[in-house]
């Protein structure tokens, strides 16, 4: 029998919830041609592959978004320095509201999630688009 967590996720992402600013899928779809927002895709690049992607998101896998975003990081991204409010999603909301807790703690402003996630997204009918193939 697993071990009893001291908090398990359900707890972690309602704590983050209580703490971030979360947005309808239809409120992001209304954000994605405002040239002061940046979409951004923290899903796993399989995910993308398999279930497509929202055309014009900044694709940073949650592994790596906190290194990518810290212009202190060898792995910082010039993308983020841009000034621009991020929307973060992921599949269905979780793995975003506990990303956008992180990168309001690093004092990332402004940033929220979609609380549906991608599939929210695409239930409302969001644009789409099939992952391009792997360039070998």
């Amino acid at each position: 029998m697993p071990p009893k967590l001291k908090k398990g996720v359900k707890e972690l992402v309602a704590e983050a919830s209580a703490q971030i600013e979360t947005v309808s899928a239809e409120q992001a779809i209304a954000m994605k041609d405002d040239p002061g927002v940046m979409l951004v895709d923290i899903r796993d690049i399989r995910e993308l592959q398999r279930d497509g992607r929202v055309p014009g998101a900044y694709h940073a896998p949650r592994g790596m978004l906190e290194f990518w975003v810290d212009p202190e990081s060898p792995y910082y991204k010039e993308a983020f320095g841009a000034g621009k409010k991020l929307v973060l999603f992921c599949a269905g909301g979780g793995r975003s509201a506990l990303a956008a807790l992180a990168l309001k703690n690093m004092g990332v402003e402004p940033v929220c999630h979609i609380g549906t996630g991608f599939r929210g997204w695409k239930a409302a009918g969001g644009p789409v688009e099939p992952m391009p193939p792997r360039r070998e």
